[in-house]
């Protein structure tokens, strides 16, 4: 298992890692489709520069631009515009003093930030929209050139680490102050992550650089050098010379980027060897170890024998265990059931208050109201619980936990008790289930071992299905052949999970006469009458029709066998709630309005998403909304 749960993480790891390929990065709702630089450096060491912003704008208020501070490349930025020029239109941006979080639309900024760098952000107004919008933004770089006594120097990130929208494409033009005797005077170098630029001196005084592909967060770097004596002055001059040093540099920066480019070109050539490889030893390796399971699994199925019950029955007259609970009796039927539905928990708390009134702790009464209304009443009789199961004990304290006065309480009262009770509701109906399968592994019905045995193939069985649907869902058809063995494997657990006898020799009899006891009582008016037992009986029967959810077939046709009912019972208080329901609407009315309490009380528990009530979520938090505009920084 542990090998298949390593192998199954690295699955996982490779989906995740084709699917971070596809993804576009954190700025989603920004795109930049190409992002032009046209740069004019003047005799002053100064430096004009116009960005030409082509961008894809998504629920965007503010876009912006910083720089770095660094006296070393530059000493301030000034003449800072912004105009929106899409579809060729030029509109001039209207200039606000003070940085701010959210700028209005068509205002903009040109200042320092809170971290002490320059920042250039203008308001686009795109908060609830979507549009491809052209920005031009232009200022001036002062002393942006380094006057060496060989050559001056431009070093400059046009793009830096914190710029946060990827581009399809970046290009820029460099001028010089004026033109040179030979391109072989002027020096060019590009620098960024990715290696995937270029750059050229194209003509005496013209340097052009191109990207495509840039993705956020990688700075794009040009570095040039040219004749000092383009430079009249400059606030930045070294009595040094600068060729050889920067010659050195990019010697030894270009190096290693061309060593990377080799290793990348050869894991380019190899990647679809190396990943059929890769596919195939997966492959491999998962069929192996699926199909070891197969055979275990296999080998496990033939070896179970289901036991059978010691005697087939096609009906069952008697009670299979007269001190059987109704909780027991459809555990023992539905042994699928990992726990108790609000539906037949409902049947199963009605008929466990049937069986209580039968043992003498509660009373079940029709009486007239102060209205003339007839109402169901139900009274306690006893305050201990001497003599019940852990189930019925239960179910016991909370009918009394109900009681308001008079240890009375109608119908009514007690379904308004169980939607008032939503946690109570729900860990009554957890707890009983818990007490059936105690009490019944304890009468050695369900074997306990086993049970857990169970349990461990079911979750197999469900683990083999996530990794069915992992496979074939994520990995399209590349492990097509682990999944169908896969398949086998779940089929398997599901096979073994069945043939584990979690009922005993003994469970298996019950059973089987649970099911001929349930069998005789939907059809025992069709047999012949010498077949149906003394009248005393039914009041247990109808016990357990309530559980199994068949009461109102059992009184239709005990109506019909004994049609004189009223007569029989005459003077005699023992078959009160039979009379009860043998008379009015109780079976149904009964158990469904408690299963429709219980249901309604455990749905309350959960959180509701519609306004309509529920259970708290996690959500919200000091009466804040969210915030409409989504920044583009």
């Amino acid at each position: 298992m542990k090998i298949i749960k390593r192998i199954m993480y690295i699955i996982l790891f490779l989906t995740i890692f084709i699917c971070l390929g596809t993804v576009k990065s954190k700025a989603g709702d920004l795109r930049l489709n190409n992002l032009y630089f046209d740069v004019k450096i003047n005799d002053d060491g100064s430096m004009d520069v116009t960005e030409i912003w082509d961008i894809y704008v998504k629920q965007t208020n503010t876009l912006y631009k910083t720089f770095k501070t660094d006296k070393s490349k530059y000493s301030e930025i000034t003449n800072v515009t912004v105009k929106d020029i899409t579809y060729g239109k030029s509109s001039e941006f209207i200039k606000t003093p003070n940085w701010a979080y959210h700028v209005a639309k068509n205002r903009y900024y040109g200042t320092k930030n809170g971290d002490g760098d320059f920042e250039i952000g203008w308001g686009v107004g795109l908060d609830n929209q979507t549009a491809t919008k052209k920005y031009q933004i232009s200022y001036t770089v002062k002393d942006a050139i380094t006057k060496y006594n060989d050559y001056a120097e431009l070093y400059w990130q046009f793009v830096g680490e914190n710029f946060e929208i990827s581009s399809t494409k970046i290009t820029g033009t460099i001028y010089l102050p004026s033109k040179v005797s030979s391109k072989e005077d002027i020096k060019v170098w590009g620098h960024t992550k990715d290696l995937n630029g270029t750059i050229y001196a194209t003509d005496t005084n013209k340097i052009e650089f191109q990207m495509d592909n840039y993705r956020s967060g990688r700075y794009v770097e040009v570095r040039t050098l040219f004749p000092t004596s383009l430079i009249n002055t400059s606030g930045r001059t070294k009595n040094t010379e600068i060729l050889q040093t920067a010659i050195a540099e990019e010697t030894k920066w270009a190096d290693k980027a061309n060593a990377i480019r080799e290793r990348n070109e050869f894991l380019s050539e190899a990647m679809p060897i190396i990943l059929l490889v890769v596919y195939i030893v997966i492959n491999v390796v998962l069929s192996i170890v699926f199909i070891k399971k197969a055979i275990k699994y296999s080998k496990k199925n033939k070896e179970l024998k289901k036991y059978e019950p010691t005697t087939k029955l096609q009906y069952y007259r008697d009670l299979p265990d007269e001190q059987a609970t109704p909780g027991e009796a459809v555990k023992i039927l539905n042994m699928e059931l990992e726990a108790f539905t609000s539906t037949n928990f409902g049947k199963i708390f009605s008929a466990t208050m049937l069986n209580l009134a039968l043992k003498g702790y509660i009373e079940i009464r029709q009486e007239k109201n102060e209205r003339g209304k007839d109402n169901i009443n139900i009274y306690i009789l006893r305050q201990e619980n001497a003599g019940l199961k852990p189930n019925e004990e239960r179910i016991m304290t909370f009918i009394r936990k109900a009681v308001k006065e008079n240890n009375m309480l109608t119908l009514k009262e007690l379904e308004k008790y169980i939607k008032n009770h939503p946690t109570g509701t729900e860990s009554l109906l957890k707890l009983t289930y818990s007490d059936v399968k105690k009490q019944l592994i304890e009468q050695k019905i369900i074997n306990k071992e086993e049970e857990k045995e169970y349990q461990k193939y079911k979750n197999k069985q469900v683990g083999y299905i996530l990794g069915i649907i992992f496979l074939l869902c994520f990995t399209f058809v590349f492990f097509i052949i682990p999944a169908v063995i896969l398949i086998v494997d779940a089929v398997l657990c599901g096979k073994i999970a069945k043939k584990i006898n979690v009922l005993t020799e003994k469970g298996v009899d019950q059973k089987e006469e649970w099911n001929g006891l349930k069998k005789y009582m939907e059809d025992f008016s069709m047999l012949d009458k010498r077949e149906v037992p003394e009248l005393v009986i039914w009041e247990k029967y109808l016990v357990f029709a309530t559980a199994f959810g068949i009461a109102d077939k059992v009184i239709k046709q005990l109506k019909i066998v004994y049609p004189n009912f009223e007569e029989i019972t005459t003077g005699m208080n023992t078959y009160s709630y039979m009379y009860i329901m043998m008379n009015t609407n109780f079976s149904t009315s009964f158990s469904s309005a408690i299963s429709t309490s219980i249901n309604s009380s455990i749905a309350s528990t959960y959180s509701s998403g519609s306004g309509g009530g529920g259970g708290f979520s996690g959500g919200g938090g000091f009466g804040r909304r969210p915030e409409v505009a989504v920044d583009g920084r």
